[in-house]
């Protein structure tokens, strides 16, 4: 059964012209999720600053597979969890714990993604976690922190260590659990993750190959930000973003509704 037939309603006309292309974005982020394989049924979130509305951000809702998210369906909640919308959805308690923590201290943060990939959560339990051994890793290293593993996130307790833990940066990874990304708009948190996890499967793949490994120079990690603007022009994330997008409009379309 597609999502537009689990829920029909269409919000198009009621909301602004910017929370609409955030929904969208927002439901295109999911759905890239699913596509790449890096979703955990319903178990993982993204959320997304509604622009312009102080404490208020949209995130999915809880029981929708990834691949059915439309824009529509998102639920919008304000700081405390409280849903603003007209929905018969709920959204997952732990995925609120988190997503507000951040929201709430990084008002530079219009998007945070998390995810339970197994090669994320592989290296997660690694001592070392990330390992300069490629070149996406140095995109990461340079903007990369880590949080211990609490339990599920249900303790409000937990949300300063989370918080502090991020700091200024655009990488989380969650110890024992999975990666955190953080961006201005959904396109680049999204585009952060897709660095986060490739450079996870490659670590992966490269120990379990067996032989001495060769790692990067530490000196390079200190320009990653400089070479990353330069080879996509400064378009960072809007470069594939429009392509992501025609992506979806092939193989999974029907995210704007």
């Amino acid at each position: 059964m597609p999502a537009t037939a689990l829920y029909t309603h269409n919000r198009r006309e009621e909301v602004s012209e910017v929370e609409w292309r955030t929904r969208v974005d927002l439901a295109a982020a999911y759905r890239l999720v699913a596509l790449f394989g890096w979703d955990d049924l319903v178990f993982t979130h993204i959320s997304a600053r509604v622009p312009g509305r102080d404490g208020e951000f949209l995130i999915n809702p809880y029981g929708f597979m990834f691949e059915e998210i439309t824009a529509s369906c998102l639920v919008k909640v304000d700081d405390r969890g409280v849903k603003l919308d007209d929905t018969p959805f709920d959204v997952n308690p732990a995925g609120f714990t988190i997503h507000s923590a951040v929201h709430a201290a990084r008002h530079d943060v219009g998007c945070v993604l998390h995810t339970h990939t197994l090669n994320g959560v592989a290296v997660s339990a690694q001592k070392g976690g990330v390992l300069p051994l490629s070149q996406h890793s140095i995109f990461v290293l340079s903007s990369l922190g880590y949080h211990d593993y609490e339990g599920v996130a249900l303790r409000d307790d937990e949300k300063p260590r989370l918080v502090h833990d991020l700091g200024q940066k655009t990488h989380l990874m969650l110890r024992n659990h999975g990666l955190l990304t953080v961006g201005t708009t959904v396109p680049d948190a999204f585009l952060a993750m897709y660095f986060f996890e490739t450079v996870c499967t490659i670590q992966i793949r490269a120990m379990a190959g067996g032989s001495e490994l060769v790692e990067v120079d530490p000196a390079l990690i200190a320009t990653a930000g400089q070479q990353a603007a330069t080879v996509t022009r400064g378009l960072g994330a809007q470069l594939t973003w429009p392509g992501l997008l025609r992506r979806l409009d092939r193989r999974l379309p029907g995210y704007d509704a």
